[in-house]
């Protein structure tokens, strides 16, 4: 049996391009899971600053980077010296993916099912900020 791929999530704390309530909700799901992963503050400045951590990731076994678009994250790795094997990796872009396909990516039978992603506080904060008057 294969062990089951780590997960890694970018909350692209300084360029802010990925939209607040996607990643409020995976970050959510995924603290709610139980399931140990990697939380970093912004890919984008730990490749600037060419941290090992990246390295450690990508020499590891399978891994699911929840982030931006592929292209970008495999850049990114690359810049910092650190190539993602291509077998082993899989990138889902929270710019254009909603948070529910994200999670059911990420879940991979890890993830605890039908927690639903709409409940997060963020999305909660929205929803009742567009019902004032």
């Amino acid at each position: 049996m294969s062990e089951a791929p780590r997960i890694l999530y970018c909350h692209c704390a300084y360029a802010q391009v990925v939209p607040e309530e996607v990643k409020a909700a995976v970050l959510h799901r995924l603290c709610a899971s139980g399931v140990a992963f990697d939380a970093v503050a912004d890919l984008c400045e730990m490749a600037a600053r060419r941290d090992t951590t990246l390295q450690r990731l990508a020499s590891g076994g399978a891994v699911k980077i929840a982030a931006c678009f592929p292209r970008a994250v495999k850049g990114l790795f690359h810049q910092a010296g650190a190539d993602l094997p291509a077998d082993r990796v899989e990138v889902l872009n929270m710019r254009t993916l909603s948070a529910e396909a994200v999670c059911q990516s990420l879940e991979g039978g890890v993830l605890t099912p039908n927690l639903p992603v709409e409940k997060s506080p963020a999305a909660l904060a929205a929803a009742a900020s567009r019902t004032k008057p």
